[in-house]
């Protein structure tokens, strides 16, 4: 529902918040404190990002060497039918110390060594390994080196990259474990006006990166719709940090005036504590945008993000050869997995589900069975009890699912079939979830630039949270999807579609 606008008395600032107040006691020359990289949680923080990334690059290295050393007793068995083990390594130790200093520095240029919300995941591992291939290949041509078969750097970019993308899914596993264990928490304060400061926690969830969150309080103008302690308006935010220990302020950037922000960001700063800013809709659709010469005020073209040319023609073809792969090689189970649903109740095997896509025209996406026969007709008597958010149509315990159903639906196995939708090009591998034509009816304007592309199998809606998020919240992420494609980050997707799929989060 829109948001009332503000009267000209709401809409101007209260002359209390026009300016940041200092803190109690903290007048006098702001270089004579402690430096704010020496404070505690700056500190704190700095030992815990050494320690991931001395502990990345031993795993990296780990499986660069092991993998080597496989792809060499590969090649061994292959040519001589046996294996003399030391033979191996010798060869190995000659190629190991180059190829470890530029794996090294290709992977920190791409980021696998950033903080855990922002390192790449599996897709940037093989896009990295496989531009050190071509530079440890370029380096051995242009040097004279003798190579005996080209055959081992595809055997041993395919081995490395399983063994380092195994070995950083297992630290990232184990890592959230011991941060849960340890207490580590992120103490945070959100800034902003209630019913915002509300949403916003809601959209950030109990944690990211595997740290939870510890929400200290709010700084708001008052404690209506809030949900957390309230700790001031917007001039005590100067004593709330000098009093309180934090690790980040979290901003709606859209309750304030540049001049505001400025200077929350620097009291922050003094104090070593982090601002991260809540982008408005607005900002992420201009996050391409293109400037517009000319004009008297700036202006700002949205270019639509379709996928052209040789993008489209490359995320085409992936699309085609896994889904194929998958229809071949999981034929067994379909069969079983048909008998199932046959034996369960009565109804076809598959079902054709009315959906919007592309160009928001209809298709009939196919699914499993999951639900009785009559249970379209049965929605209408359903809608009170939904407890999803926005248009979207969601009950946990859906009276209207079969046992069959239920198992399907809790590791997604219902969706299987959507691979033919694929293939027809109805839909892609990864895209925004298409919507049935119930919900579709109720989106608002903005939601409707997701349909310029392809739907997805799965997307960032179910890797970020799924159904726990509300509908705006989903409809931001397939935003950013839009504007930030790449085949990397498709393969990356479908890498972490499977973990969030058999922890089953929001799948019901």
């Amino acid at each position: 529902m829109a948001k009332p606008a503000l009267t000209a008395q709401e809409a101007a600032p209260a002359p209390s918040a026009s300016r940041l107040e200092p803190a109690p006691g903290s007048a006098g020359d702001i270089r004579s404190g402690r430096p704010a990289v020496l404070s505690r949680s700056v500190v704190r923080l700095s030992l815990r990002r050494a320690a991931s990334i001395v502990s990345l690059v031993f795993l990296d290295l780990a499986g660069l060497a092991l993998g080597l050393y496989i792809a060499l007793v590969l090649r061994w068995l292959y040519y001589q039918h046996t294996v003399l083990w030391g033979v191996p390594w010798k060869a190995e130790t000659n190629w190991l110390p180059f190829l470890m200093l530029v794996t090294l520095l290709v992977f920190w240029r791409n980021g696998l060594y950033a903080q855990r919300e922002f390192r790449g995941g599996f897709g940037s591992v093989i896009s990295s390994l496989a531009l050190v291939t071509v530079l440890a290949l370029a380096f051995g041509l242009g040097t004279g080196y003798p190579f005996h078969t080209f055959g081992l750097a595809p055997t041993a970019l395919v081995i490395t990259a399983l063994l380092i993308g195994a070995f950083r899914a297992s630290y990232d596993v184990v890592t959230k474990d011991v941060l849960r264990l340890t207490g580590a928490r992120r103490r945070a304060v959100l800034v902003g006006r209630g019913e915002n400061v509300a949403q916003l926690r809601r959209a950030l969830g109990v944690g990211r990166s595997g740290i939870d969150y510890a929400f200290v309080g709010a700084i708001a103008p008052d404690e209506e719709g809030v949900g957390l302690p309230v700790l001031g308006r917007l001039e005590a935010i100067p004593a709330v940090l000098a009093r309180t220990p934090l690790d980040e302020l979290i901003v709606t950037d859209s309750d304030f005036e540049e001049r505001e922000l400025l200077e929350i960001v620097e009291h922050a700063h003094r104090r070593g504590v982090k601002v991260r800013i809540a982008p408005k809709t607005t900002e992420i659709l201009t996050q391409r945008g293109e400037y517009v010469p000319g004009q008297g005020l700036p202006l700002f073209e949205l270019r639509p993000p379709t996928f052209a040319a040789a993008q489209w023609a490359a995320k085409r073809a992936f699309d085609i050869a896994v889904s194929a792969t998958i229809v071949v090689l999981g034929l067994p189970l379909w069969l079983a997995l048909a008998a199932a649903v046959k034996l369960d109740s009565a109804g076809p095997v598959l079902y054709r589900d009315r959906r919007v896509g592309l160009g928001e025209r209809e298709f009939g996406m196919l699914k499993f069975r999951t639900m009785y026969a009559d249970a379209a007709d049965r929605q209408a008597a359903l809608e009170a009890a939904n407890e999803a958010h926005g248009p979207l149509f969601k009950i946990k315990n859906d009276p209207r699912v079969t046992s069959v159903g239920r198992i399907l639906r809790k590791y997604s196995l219902d969706e299987v079939p959507q691979v033919l939708n694929v293939l027809r090009g109805e839909m892609s591998l990864v895209g925004p979830r298409p919507l049935p034509v119930r919900d579709f009816v109720q989106l608002e304007p903005w939601h409707r630039k997701r349909y310029l592309v392809l739907p997805g199998m799965t997307g960032l809606w179910q890797v970020s949270g799924r159904i726990e998020l509300s509908f705006d919240d989903l409809v931001r992420l397939d935003f950013y999807y839009l504007e930030n494609w790449s085949i990397w980050l498709d393969i990356t997707i479908l890498a972490k579609t499977l973990p969030a799929v058999l922890a089953r989060r929001g799948a019901y």
